[in-house]
């Protein structure tokens, strides 16, 4: 492991459950409760999407990050009750998912982690209530109300680096230092949060891959990932089929780039990144149990 990335000992906290730091790399499993996911692989199916997580769990997931919308653009919101429907179809059968869950080995960590990609203030009230343990946040912590609400159910906080909306495209969007806007943008939104009353111990950055950014901007990212270390908060790495493979490599599919997935994840442990947002939890879990044996 490069010098400098060497892992600092830390804490992240979560409703009555600690994840603590040094471990190995932490993998979450991505379950996309729409039927619009970019890889195709959701579905708004009760029972179909119950073993999709009943198998991402058998296959190393630390994490279950459910989303009820779809993060592309190109396809208009859903409304506020309806996102709150399809979270309640599955956060509601929670404890019997559990029940039934195996993990793969004993370095998991379980019973993982029930995280919700979400956004809107209204659904967070309600999956915070409903036992989710993490908000995956992909608006940018845009006001404090979301942090206030992780605060009263002792919540963990994901903040994503983004700029405007989400839904919306950001296809323009130029950056002249990436690394120096991550910089700033993390110190801003982590200072709100614990102005909202959330401890810092209970945050996690991501730098947003894809996000509001240009192949470049993501490359740079991922080459210099570890100048984010100063911020003493785990870092999560979305590095799962993104589309700065497509363009770096021309893979169209994104079925097709689970391997440089696995390459952008291994890179990334080298380089910093402690958790990982995958399609392809199988392969990711390898990877973790693998490199930890290494280490």
């Amino acid at each position: 492991m490069n010098q400098g990335t060497i892992q600092e000992p830390m804490r992240l906290r979560f409703r009555d459950r600690v994840m603590d730091f040094p471990r190995r790399a932490v993998v979450m499993g991505i379950v996309n409760v729409n039927d619009d996911s970019f890889c195709g692989d959701g579905s708004i199916v009760q029972e179909e999407c119950i073993n999709q997580i009943l198998r991402a769990i058998a296959e190393g997931a630390d994490v279950v990050d459910i989303g009820a919308e779809s993060a592309r653009t190109n396809r208009p919101a859903i409304s506020i009750a309806e996102e709150i429907k399809r979270f309640e179809m599955i956060l509601s059968r929670w404890p019997e998912i559990l029940s039934m869950a195996r993990p793969s080995d004993q370095g998991q960590y379980c019973p993982p982690i029930l995280s919700a990609n979400t956004w809107r203030p209204d659904v967070i009230e309600a999956v915070l209530a409903l036992g989710a343990e993490w908000i995956n946040d992909m608006s940018g912590l845009t006001n404090c109300r979301t942090a206030e609400l992780c605060a009263q159910h002792d919540a963990a906080l994901l903040i994503m680096h983004s700029v405007g909306e989400p839904k919306v495209p950001h296809f323009h969007q130029r950056w002249d230092d990436i690394m120096g806007e991550l910089d700033r943008f993390f110190a801003e939104k982590i200072a709100l949060a614990e102005q909202a009353g959330l401890s810092r111990d209970h945050l996690l950055l991501d730098p947003g891959i894809d996000f509001a950014k240009q192949r470049d901007d993501n490359l740079t990212i991922y080459r210099e990932l570890d100048r984010l270390s100063h911020f003493q908060r785990p870092i999560l790495v979305p590095v799962s089929r993104k589309t700065v493979i497509r363009d770096a490599l021309g893979i169209e599919s994104p079925k097709e780039r689970d391997a440089a997935t696995v390459a952008s994840m291994v890179w990334c442990m080298h380089h910093g990144g402690l958790i990982f947002r995958v399609h392809n939890v199988a392969a990711a879990s390898q990877v973790a149990r693998l490199f930890g044996r290494l280490e």
